[in-house]
């Protein structure tokens, strides 16, 4: 993790990046071969696919925001019409019990574990926490020695009644090998977008135009007034349960809020430019990966980044007490390259 960007871990403007504090990280080769502590590549699991896959049924949508609110950093637009084959996705983000099911089987050791320290939002940390430090562009963002999956705060923390909550202190790294051992992969930018709008058309989030309709918070964000006071008002002061808050039109549950969610594709501002229509897949190469959905930590004030449209992203070996990942998996009996007419749904 030589530098991290602004998005998801800083949760400022992509465009801007910051030198990690304390040592230099040795950036791993983009697209190298995950491997467990002994060198070994993960084996896929003979496993069945995840109970919790639901299918989706494909079509056109418009992909993207015009929203003048938007960060122009982040290449939010313009919006576009993509055109999408049917496939499956998981109704949860990977949770630590989950996770934990592919450490146990592999000996896999994430990022975060091998560089021996991670980020950790400062609010999640005691009062009496020695100094550490921090990221000059978003203090809140602390450097903490032994932070990583197990412990995402640090060595004081477990996951003690949070094996439901997502994983989080994961790399893109971490998460493709996880994808590697259990058949299936991360979403396109593309499919994560079609399937968190559960069907609903130019809507700001999964449920539709207000952000507390009626008053009632349907995702994990932040409350109050940024950084120094959260009334934890949704119920959560750092990350809730997978299944929390009511799921969306195609039944899957916070694609907004509560943690970024790390896809397949390399990020570029101005991708959105010259996107193919169908079955986007992102730019051939880059140094950033696209994270989708905001987290816990975004307010209205700094990061209005938790809605369906908003984009950021961090490099591949990054990990954040914020950043978990949702996996996806093909629709087998559809035959390759067959696009459906967009019968099954109407436009997103």
């Amino acid at each position: 993790m030589a530098q991290t960007s602004g998005g998801a871990m800083l949760e400022t403007s992509v465009g801007a990046t910051a030198q990690a504090p304390g040592g230099t990280k040795q950036q791993t080769s983009a697209g190298a071969t995950p491997q467990t502590a002994g060198g070994a590549t993960p084996q896929t699991s003979a496993g069945a696919l995840p109970e919790t896959l639901v299918s989706v049924p494909g079509g056109s949508f418009r992909m993207g925001s015009d929203d003048r609110l938007a960060y122009p950093a982040d290449g939010e637009g313009p919006v576009h019409e993509v055109r999408l084959r049917p496939f499956l996705i998981d109704r949860y983000a990977v949770s630590n019990d989950r996770f934990a099911a592919f450490v146990d089987a592999t000996g896999y050791v994430t990022d975060a574990e091998r560089w021996g320290w991670s980020f950790v939002f400062g609010g999640l940390l005691p009062d009496d926490f020695p100094p550490t430090h921090s990221v000059a562009e978003a203090l809140w963002w602390r450097q903490v020695e032994g932070a990583q999956w197990r412990r995402p705060e640090g060595p004081h923390s477990d996951l003690a009644e949070r094996g439901d909550h997502p994983v989080v202190q994961v790399s893109h790294n971490d998460a493709v090998a996880y994808c590697v051992w259990a058949g299936v992969r991360l979403p396109s930018e593309a499919e994560w977008e079609f399937a968190a709008r559960g069907g609903l058309a130019g809507q700001p989030f999964p449920w539709g135009g207000e952000l507390e309709p009626g008053g009632e918070h349907r995702m994990n964000v932040w409350q109050g007034e940024f950084p120094v006071r959260n009334t934890a008002a949704d119920g959560y002061l750092g990350t809730a349960p997978v299944d929390a808050f009511p799921s969306n039109g195609y039944g899957l549950h916070n694609t907004t809020g509560n943690v970024w969610e790390w896809t397949a594709d390399w990020f570029d501002p101005a991708w959105y430019r010259v996107s193919p229509a169908e079955n986007p897949s992102g730019p051939s190469t880059g140094t950033h990966r696209v994270t989708r959905g905001g987290s816990y930590i975004c307010h209205a004030s700094y990061c209005r980044r938790y809605r369906v449209s908003a984009r950021s992203a961090n490099m591949p070996d990054d990990a954040t007490g914020n950043i978990g990942f949702r996996v996806v998996a093909e629709i087998q009996k559809e035959v390759d390259g067959d696009v459906p007419d967009g019968s099954a749904s109407s436009e997103q």
